[in-house]
This record gives structure tokens, C-alpha cells and sequence, in this order.
């Protein structure tokens, strides 16, 4: 019988193919002449499926099957992604990302699901650690090898090795994955959550998105400014990736902390605060190497506490359609934020704005924390533990 790290392993796999796909626009995006705005755009489309889909996602799930449904979400990356690279016409590469975009938010919700399925009342907070990890590390990965596979052999390349990684995942899913044995609840028990709970979701889904709009802008906008200041396009990805490597170090660094001292809230304000002082340096100044150390060691730190936010006043009952609720938010911002980001950078002559932009974001993210303790001050969830 496979383990559940076993399974945890074929999650990381599949989403790690989700973030490399993700990346692969911004990896290449010198080379392949696309403006600053026009990046913007295409990141944004990738997620913007998740605006509809992250509500009906779980469901989708349960009538078809978790697993039926990711394998569904693969193919459609890897449809999506041969469409993108096939095709010079900006309408189809749109197509192509949108796409490649709904395959990966099946992914995203279902899976984000199936972790907590596996892991509920065992090793949760450490398995979403390492799941949440996954698109820092597969983001690197991409940021490392995308640009030298685009300045070796061509842009064509580079949808070639992101269509090898999909398959991969397509292929963990079918031999090694299986589902676990989740004790069921009839009809009757299933219920829907308050409006109570619906302010805090939809505040816990905006500081995810906010957070991730930062975040964001360092690995979509960072090689770029850098290429700016004439680094070569394979030294600016690879410099940027570093902060990539150390969130996959300093994400379970964070959830630890606000467990350990059950100060979470205070992990979140101090971990985005300096996170944002951080990129705002990073914009001005030039010894990169030790501001990116820096933003890397911090700015995984929020991660885990954000994470925690729904599980407060979600059960077993309500994780379905309050995790639909949650990712629903984030999508939503998502699509806007990466494209603000670069059609200011675009307005400004360079990418260093996109940062600055930002570091905005992350600010607002503690002024969101104060009304959702508020709203989210309920008698905590009972959990059953899954075994």
C-alpha cells in the first residue's frame, strides 16, 4: 500500500508542472520580444479561469472523481501548452493560456483538497508545507532552465520541455496515485456556511491573493528588470530563482513559527512587512545578490499562516465550498494583478515599477488581517480526523 507521502509526492509533482507552466512566459519573455504589458496579460490569463471554476471545482471533483478530474486538468495544460508554442498568432497564444490555465486550476482546488483528505488529523500543517512549496520550487526550476533552453535551441524548445514535465505528472497520476479511504456524509450533513464565515473567506482569499501579487511581481518582472541593467537573460533568471529555492526553505520555516507560538497573525504583518521593504531596496539598488537572499530567507515566512486562515472556520462539511469561496477571491485578484503590474511597468519605461507594485500589495495584506479576526471570532471547527 502506497504511504501518504507517497501521495503527497505525486501532488508536488503535478503542481510543480502547473508552476513551470506558469513561469514559462515570464522565463523566456526577452527572448521572445513580448513587452512588458503584454506579459502582464498573459500571466493574468493563465489564472483567470479560476474566477469561474474554483467554486465548482470540488464539485466537478466529486461527481467525476478527484482523480479523474486532475488527469482531465493535465491534458488540458498540455493541450494548452502545445497550442501556445505551436501557434505565432496572439489570439491562439490567449487561447493557449486560457487553456493550460483551467486544466491548472483543476489542479489547484482539487488537489489543495486531496492533500487535506490524505493528511486531516495527521501531519496536516507539515503536508501543506511541502504542498504549498511546490510552486516556489517548480517556478525555480523554471526560472533556472527555460531561459538557457530559449537562448540554446529556440522559444520552441522551451514549450517542448513543459509539455515533457506535464506528461510526467500525467503519468505519477495514473500509476501511483490512488485515492484514500475518506469516511463518507450523507446529504443531509452537508450544509452551507454563513455569511459570517463568507467575510472571512473572502478577507482570508484576499490577503492569499495580495501576497501572491508580490510574490509575483519578483519572478515575473524581476528578470526582466535585471536584463534591464544588462544582465544576460539565462544570469537574470537564475539570480531571481534564488529567492524561489529559499521560500521552498523559508515556507515551512514560517508555518512552524506561528505554530510554535501561536502567533500567527504576528508572523504574517512582520514576514509581508519586510518582505515589501525588501522588493521596494531590490527596485532601487544595486547589490542584487544580497537583496535577493534576503527577500528569499523572508519572504516565505507568511505562507503558512495565510494558509491557516480558512481552516478556522471551515469542518469537514464546509471545506468543499469554503475552499471554492477562498480560491474563487484569489483567482479574481490574480488576473488583475499581474497585469496592473505590467501595464504600469509598461507606462513607466521599466519593470523596476512592477515591484514597486508589489510591495503595495504586501502592505495591505495586515490591514485585512484586523476585520477577519474580527468576523472569524467562532467556537473553532471540529475536524474528524481522516484515517
Amino acid at each position: 500500500m502506497r504511504s501518504r507521502w507517497t501521495i503527497l509526492a505525486v501532488l508536488f509533482v503535478a503542481r510543480i508542472a502547473m508552476a513551470f507552466q506558469f513561469q514559462s512566459v515570464a522565463a523566456v519573455a526577452p527572448l521572445a520580444g513580448v513587452n512588458l504589458a503584454d506579459i502582464g496579460i498573459l500571466i493574468g490569463l493563465y489564472l483567470a479561469p479560476g474566477i469561474a471554476l474554483a467554486l465548482p471545482g470540488a464539485a466537478i471533483g466529486e461527481r467525476y472523481g478527484d482523480k479523474a478530474t486532475v488527469l482531465a486538468g493535465l491534458m488540458m495544460m498540455l493541450a494548452g501548452e502545445m497550442l501556445t508554442t505551436a501557434s505565432t498568432s496572439w489570439n491562439l497564444q490567449i487561447g493557449g493560456r486560457l487553456i493550460g490555465g483551467t486544466g491548472g486550476i483543476l489542479l489547484n482546488v482539487l488537489m489543495t483538497k486531496m492533500v487535506a483528505e490524505w493528511f486531516a488529523g495527521q501531519e496536516i500543517a507539515t503536508a501543506m508545507a511541502i504542498y504549498i512549496n511546490s510552486w516556489p520550487a517548480g517556478i525555480a526550476i523554471a526560472l533556472m532552465l527555460l531561459p538557457a533552453i530559449g537562448t540554446t535551441f529556440g522559444t520552441t524548445a522551451v514549450g517542448i520541455a513543459v509539455s515533457v514535465l506535464i506528461v510526467v505528472g500525467i503519468g505519477l497520476m495514473i500509476f501511483i496515485y490512488r485515492a484514500p479511504e475518506v469516511p463518507s456524509f450523507s446529504g443531509s450533513e452537508r450544509r452551507g456556511i454563513s455569511a459570517g464565515v463568507t467575510y472571512a473567506l473572502v478577507a482570508a482569499g484576499l490577503i492569499w491573493c495580495l501576497y501572491n501579487v508580490g510574490f509575483a511581481m519578483v519572478f515575473s518582472f524581476g528578470p526582466s528588470m535585471l536584463v534591464e541593467r544588462g544582465w544576460s537573460n539565462p544570469s537574470a533568471g537564475s539570480t531571481i530563482s534564488i529567492v524561489l529555492w529559499l521560500a521552498a526553505l523559508s515556507v515551512p520555516l514560517g508555518g512552524f513559527l506561528a505554530d510554535r507560538t501561536k502567533h500567527g497573525g504576528a508572523v504574517l504583518i512582520a514576514g509581508c512587512v519586510t518582505f515589501a521593504f525588501l522588493m521596494l531596496l531590490l527596485s532601487r539598488n544595486e547589490p542584487v545578490l544580497p537583496l535577493i537572499i534576503a527577500i528569499g530567507i523572508v519572504c516565505g515566512l507568511p505562507a503558512g499562516a495565510i494558509m491557516s486562515l480558512p481552516t478556522r472556520v471551515l469542518n469537514q462539511q464546509t471545506r468543499s465550498i469554503g475552499m471554492g469561496v477562498f480560491y474563487t477571491v484569489y483567482y479574481a485578484g490574480m488576473l488583475a494583478g499581474p497585469a496592473i503590474g505590467g501595464k504600469l511597468a509598461a507606462c513607466a519605461g521599466t519593470a523596476a515599477v512592477a515591484l514597486d507594485f508589489g510591495a503595495a500589495a504586501l502592505l495591505l495584506c495586515p490591514l485585512l488581517l484586523w476585520p477577519l479576526h474580527k468576523i472569524s471570532r467562532l467556537p473553532p471547527p471540529m475536524v474528524a480526523p481522516i484515517r
